[in-house]
């Protein structure tokens, strides 16, 4: 079990929500289970509108997490993704600081989701 802190200005407040890790849903399917309105235009890792900004709060034990080639490109074509980020994602199975919402499948691990509500903003 994951929980996840969702957090943006268009919210009246902070979002708790607990989440089954590794289930096939992405982060933006739960953020819809729970009413919280993360901005999305293709929901396929195509645009960058449901880019959020991803904290681990579990210290040194962040989980390896894959990214799709969709949002390696989305994230690096916007300037998101740095080459050091892209190189530890790779090498080391780090995740980056901003993520695709409708690419990114919950981890293992308590996360904070941050957004500002506009579409590729986070």
């Amino acid at each position: 079990m994951a929980t996840i802190y969702f957090s943006s200005p268009i919210m009246q407040r902070n979002r708790k929500v607990e989440a089954t890790a590794g289930k096939r849903t992405a982060l933006l399917g739960v953020a819809k289970e729970h009413g919280i309105k993360i901005p999305f235009e293709c929901e396929d890792g195509e645009c960058g509108s449901c880019m959020v900004k991803v904290t681990h709060l579990d210290g040194e034990r962040i989980k390896g997490v894959m990214l799709t080639d969709k949002e390696k490109n989305v994230l690096k074509g916007i300037g998101k993704l740095s080459k050091q980020e892209e190189e530890r994602a790779n090498v080391k199975d780090l995740p980056p600081t901003f993520r695709l919402a409708c690419q990114m499948i919950v981890p293992d691990e308590d996360i904070l989701v941050q957004f500002t509500g506009e579409p590729g903003g986070a």
